[in-house]
């Protein structure tokens, strides 16, 4: 998934803080708030799916991954549309930040009712500048009634880039960064396990290795962990941003990636701009690692021929970041009641273990909590542990997990390796 942030929208929530001060004495003041908008949080779940019907909900969503576009279009669409009469518009953008950039755009225009997006996959960065800009419509996330299904008395859940969501997005899924490797080229046994070792078998394997350019999610989750090894780890990291304790460590990084320039593909002259673009060279033999974010594994991708029947996942010892991703609806979404219903709909439990099957979703981890499922809904469950070669483990996966930087360090690491490394010569 993407979760970007932007300069744009930086400078807008500088304004929207300015105008929101001059506006009210009171931090938590909202425009949007209206009488309607307590009555969804007050009320029960009848009245919510008696006002969603009719309505359509406009989701933003990162539109880079057919697997995810097909399924939310054909499960989510279809079921929608059936049970509830609600109308499921994805729009696909290539950055979240562009939904956020819409939403602030309309705040400062004063366009508190009737806003262009009802619903929008985030989480980090993105969903910090909504919530410090007072543009979320909530909490609701609670109110559903399959969030009963989520434990969010666990902190990697309840908080997001370490600002605590309080109610304000709803799990949808989980991912965590693996490295895929076609076996065919490499063995096991030859494979890197460190950023230590990606350098060492990068210079002695020249121009068969490259990564995402940030600020694509991938790219910029590649340099986070990189961070993480080069500075002793992710634990000192967990406090606020820290500028000169950034600014004395970040360096090791650049240099790290520096001297890797030389061994990558094409000399570190461009890189791959997205996902896609990295999974092409991959597919064309051009470099020997590909990237992944499904916990569910690459089974979906090798069926429809978008990578070799012999790629196959793997995590580093040294650990990768893992995280929850979400729905949040914005502050003067048109239709909050069709959005309530959705974020409910995405919870169900059985549409969660369908998104995290390769075989009939894309291999998205789940938002659920294992242990509050019973029956059928545990059957399905034990499944996904049974990927094959496909995936990695659940166990490993969760072994060698990572928690994400806080929000701000993400600009801080784009900015730095534009500034560093991509214009380095």
């Amino acid at each position: 998934m993407k979760h970007k942030r932007s300069v744009p929208v930086l400078f807008l929530l500088c304004v929207l803080c300015v105008l929101t001060a001059a506006c009210s004495g009171n931090p938590s003041f909202d425009e949007g708030k209206d009488a309607g908008d307590n009555s969804l949080l007050a009320g029960d779940w009848d009245q919510v799916l008696s006002e969603s019907r009719g309505q359509t909900v406009d989701w933003y969503m990162w539109g880079g991954n057919d697997a995810i576009n097909e399924f939310v279009d054909r499960t989510y669409g279809t079921l929608l549309k059936k049970q509830y009469d609600i109308t499921l518009r994805r729009v696909p953008i290539s950055d979240t930040a562009e939904a956020v950039t819409k939403v602030l755009n309309e705040k400062q225009a004063g366009k508190h009712q009737g806003g262009s997006v009802d619903l929008i996959w985030l989480n980090g960065e993105n969903f910090a500048t909504l919530k410090q800009a007072n543009a979320l419509f909530g909490p609701f996330s609670t109110k559903l009634p399959n969030a009963k299904y989520v434990d969010y008395s666990n902190p990697a859940v309840s908080m997001d880039f370490g600002l605590n969501t309080e109610g304000y997005e709803s799990v949808w899924g989980s991912a965590q960064f693996q490295f895929v490797y076609d076996s065919s080229r490499i063995r096991p046994d030859e494979l890197p396990h460190s950023y230590k070792e990606l350098k060492l078998w990068a210079e002695k394997h020249p121009g068969r290795f490259t990564y995402v350019a940030p600020p694509d999610y991938t790219g910029t989750r590649f340099v986070k962990q990189l961070f993480y090894e080069l500075t002793g780890g992710y634990q000192k990291w967990s406090k606020p941003f820290d500028q000169q304790q950034f600014n004395a460590e970040a360096p090791k990084v650049w240099s790290y990636l520096n001297e890797l320039k030389p061994s990558l593909w094409r000399k570190g002259e461009t890189y791959p701009k997205t996902l896609a673009e990295l999974t092409s060279l991959f597919n064309n033999n051009e470099v020997d690692f590909a990237f992944t974010q499904d916990i569910g594994g690459i089974a979906a991708e090798i069926r429809k021929g978008k990578l070799p029947e012999t790629a196959r996942p793997y995590v580093f010892d040294t650990g990768t970041i893992g995280d929850y991703h979400y729905v949040a609806i914005p502050y003067n979404a048109a239709n909050k009641a069709a959005a309530m219903a959705v974020a409910n709909l995405i919870l169900d439990p059985k549409l969660q273990y369908e998104k995290a099957d390769p075989d009939s979703g894309w291999g998205d981890g789940i938002g659920i909590d294992p242990a509050t499922l019973e029956g059928e809904h545990k059957k399905l469950y034990d499944r996904l542990n049974s990927n094959g070669n496909t995936a990695v483990p659940l166990d490993v996966l969760l072994k060698r997990k990572l928690p994400d930087l806080q929000a701000a360090y993400t600009p801080a690491l784009e900015e730095g390796w534009k500034k560093y490394v991509l214009y380095q010569k």
